[in-house]
C-alpha cells in the first residue's frame, strides 16, 4: 500500500497471502516471523499484479522507475517498521478529506482486518450501511490521490482524535468480539495496545494519546483472568493474581500525570480512571463503586452515549441497588436496538431485584441476540439458574 497507493491490489494481495498461509502452514509449519512472511508474499503478489497490468497496456505501474521494476524490500523482520506502517495507514484512513463516519471503519477494515459486520456492530448501524460507507471511502482515497505519509504538526493534530478512536475500536474488537467462539482475541487486543503506545511515543505531548495508552494497558492487563476453561469469568469473580501487575503499574503511571481536560482526551481519561479503580481494588468487595458511578455520570454528561449509560447502571446497582439501576435503562431499547448486553444487564438487575419474570424475558432476548458462543453459554447458564 505504501508503494502502490492501490487499495484494490493491496487488499487482494493480503487476502491471497492469508489464503496461502492457511494452506501451507499446517503442513510446513509456521515461519519464524509470520508477519514478515505475509508482508513479503503480499508484496510479491502486488508486483505481479502491476506487471500484468503493464503488459496488458493498462495503467502504468506505480512501482516502476523508468522501465525497471523495483522489488519491495522485505523489511518486515523489523516489527517497528510494521507498526509504523500500520500507524501510517490508520492516519491515511483518518484523512480530513474522508467523511468522518467512514474514517475509523475504513481503518478497521484495512489495517486490522475486522469484518464489515463486526464494524457495523461496533458503530450500531446495519451491515449494509457500513459496507457502503467503507466502499465510498476507498473510492475517495483513489480518486483524490490522498498520499500515504506521516502528517506533521497541525495536520497530525487534526487527525489525532480519529486515530485514537480507531485504535480503541480495534482493541474493543479483540477484547470483546461480538461473534465467534472466542471471548477474547488477545493477539488483536495486544496489537492495539502496542499501536497506542507507539502513538504516545510519537506525540508524547498530546493527552489523548497518553490517556489511550493508559486505558488500553490497564484493560489488557486483565486478559488472563477473563476466561477459565473456555468459560466467561466476570470481573467480580476473576482471580486477580492472574492480572499482569507490571502492566497495571505502567497504566497507572501513564494515567497519573493527566489533568482534567475536555473533548475526546477527557473521555479517554475518565474511562481510564474507571479502569484504574478496578485495578486498585485487591478484591471485588472493596471496589469503590461510588467513585466509579460518579465517574460514569461525568462520562455520560460529556458523551451522551447510551453505552456509557448502560455501564453506569451496572455501577449504580453495586452502589445503590438494582431498582435504582433499572430506571437508568429506560429508553435505551430505542437506541441499542440489537444490543444483547442491554438485555443481559437488565435481566441480571431484574434477578437481583426479585423480578424473576422480567429476568427470564430479558435473558431469553439477550441469548437470541448474542452471537458470541462463550457469552451465550454464560447467559444460558444464568437463565437455567432462574428456572
Amino acid at each position: 500500500m505504501a508503494r502502490t497507493r492501490r487499495l484494490d491490489l493491496a487488499e487482494d494481495a493480503l487476502g491471497e497471502a492469508f489464503a496461502r498461509a492457511a494452506a501451507r502452514w499446517p503442513g510446513e509449519g509456521v515461519p519464524q516471523n509470520p508477519s514478515g512472511w505475509l508482508y513479503r508474499t503480499a508484496s510479491r503478489l502486488i508486483v505481479g499484479g502491476l506487471r500484468a497490468e503493464a503488459i496488458a497496456g493498462r495503467k502504468a505501474p506505480l512501482l516502476a522507475v523508468g522501465s525497471t521494476w523495483v522489488q519491495p524490500e522485505p523489511r518486515a523482520d523489523d516489527h517497528t517498521v510494521l507498526e509504523d506502517e500500520r500507524l501510517a495507514l490508520i492516519l491515511l484512513c483518518c484523512h480530513p478529506a474522508l467523511h468522518p463516519e467512514a474514517r475509523a471503519p475504513l481503518a478497521l477494515r484495512l489495517v486490522v482486518g475486522t469484518s464489515t459486520a463486526e464494524i457495523a456492530r461496533l458503530f450500531l448501524v446495519p451491515t449494509a450501511t457500513m459496507a457502503a460507507r467503507i466502499t465510498r471511502a476507498k473510492k475517495k482515497i483513489v480518486a483524490a490521490g490522498i498520499p500515504l505519509s506521516m502528517p506533521v504538526d497541525e495536520e497530525l493534530q487534526l487527525r489525532l482524535n480519529d486515530v485514537c478512536r480507531t485504535i480503541y475500536l480495534a482493541f474493543t474488537a479483540g477484547y470483546t468480539p461480538g461473534t465467534g467462539t472466542d471471548l477474547l482475541r488477545a493477539d488483536l487486543a495486544g496489537e492495539s495496545v502496542e499501536l497506542a503506545r507507539l502513538l504516545h511515543r510519537l506525540v508524547p505531548a498530546h493527552d489523548q494519546a497518553q490517556a489511550l495508552a493508559a486505558l488500553l494497558t490497564l484493560q489488557h492487563a486483565r486478559r488472563e483472568a477473563r476466561v477459565s476453561d473456555g468459560q466467561l469469568v466476570t470481573l467480580a469473580d476473576q482471580n486477580r493474581s492472574l492480572w499482569h501487575h507490571d502492566e497495571v503499574h505502567t497504566g497507572l503511571a501513564l494515567l497519573g500525570p493527566l489533568a482534567p481536560g475536555d473533548g475526546y482526551g477527557e473521555e479517554l481519561r475518565l474511562q481510564a480512571l474507571i479502569a484504574a479503580e478496578h485495578m486498585r481494588a485487591g478484591h471485588a468487595s472493596v471496589t469503590d463503586w461510588a467513585a466509579i458511578a460518579a465517574t460514569y455520570a461525568d462520562l455520560e454528561a460529556l458523551t451522551g452515549s447510551p453505552v456509557v449509560r448502560l455501564n453506569r447502571a451496572v455501577a449504580v446497582a453495586e452502589n445503590e441497588g438494582p431498582d435504582e439501576a433499572l430506571t437508568l435503562l429506560d429508553g435505551l431499547d430505542a437506541v441499542l436496538v440489537r444490543s444483547h448486553r442491554l438485555h443481559a444487564v437488565r435481566g441480571d438487575l431484574a434477578r437481583r431485584a426479585g423480578r424473576t419474570g422480567l429476568a427470564r424475558t430479558e435473558l431469553t432476548r439477550a441469548i437470541e441476540l448474542c452471537a458470541n458462543e462463550v457469552e451465550c453459554a454464560y447467559l444460558e447458564a444464568r437463565l437455567a439458574d432462574l428456572r
